[in-house]
């Protein structure tokens, strides 16, 4: 594995799940179409609510809720912005193959793609990715703080800098 270049990790901590929303609002002013977002972590960990976020940063249509009955979601740019694609991937055991099905190599050039539970899924689609891992207290329930961690990975975020998400 290659060592991560300079500026291209960024670790957080998170209070509460309007922090969260504005973790992805702040986020999301970083993201333009062909990004791949793999966002990972244990149930209830925040990931639909940072997704959140991120639409409304990007000006997109609908609400945003977890897709996983549904597997995949888009939704369109109320402006001129790319449009969100919002895929769960818990329910899918396959690798690409089965994600293939979704076309996200197709959606993924004019596209912000979001993948929860995607690692190990999706990386084939692009080197150029941003995998947030999500950390909270397992079994307490009533500890809303969260680790995060964003890693840019690829040329793309090679030089990006991660520093305003800490703002």
């Amino acid at each position: 594995m290659e060592a991560a270049a300079p500026h291209s990790t960024a670790e957080l901590t998170v209070t509460s799940p309007e922090q969260m929303r504005d973790l992805g609002r702040r986020l999301a002013k970083l993201l333009r179409a062909g990004d791949l977002v793999l966002l990972s972590g244990e149930l209830g960990a925040g990931k639909t609510t940072l997704t959140r976020g991120l639409g409304e940063g990007l000006g997109v249509r609908g609400a945003v809720t977890s897709p996983t009955f549904v597997i995949a979601r888009v939704h369109p740019s109320l402006g001129d912005g790319p449009p969100l694609v919002h895929v769960d991937a818990y329910r899918l055991s396959g690798g690409l193959d089965e994600m293939e099905d979704l076309d996200l190599d197709v959606s993924l050039p004019e596209s912000v793609v979001v993948v929860e539970w995607g690692e190990g899924k999706v990386e084939e689609l692009t080197e150029d990715r941003l995998h947030v891992v999500i950390h909270r207290a397992v079994g307490d329930t009533t500890d809303e703080v969260r680790h995060v961690t964003v890693r840019g990975m690829g040329a793309r975020w090679a030089g990006a800098g991660l520093g305003p998400l800490s703002a």
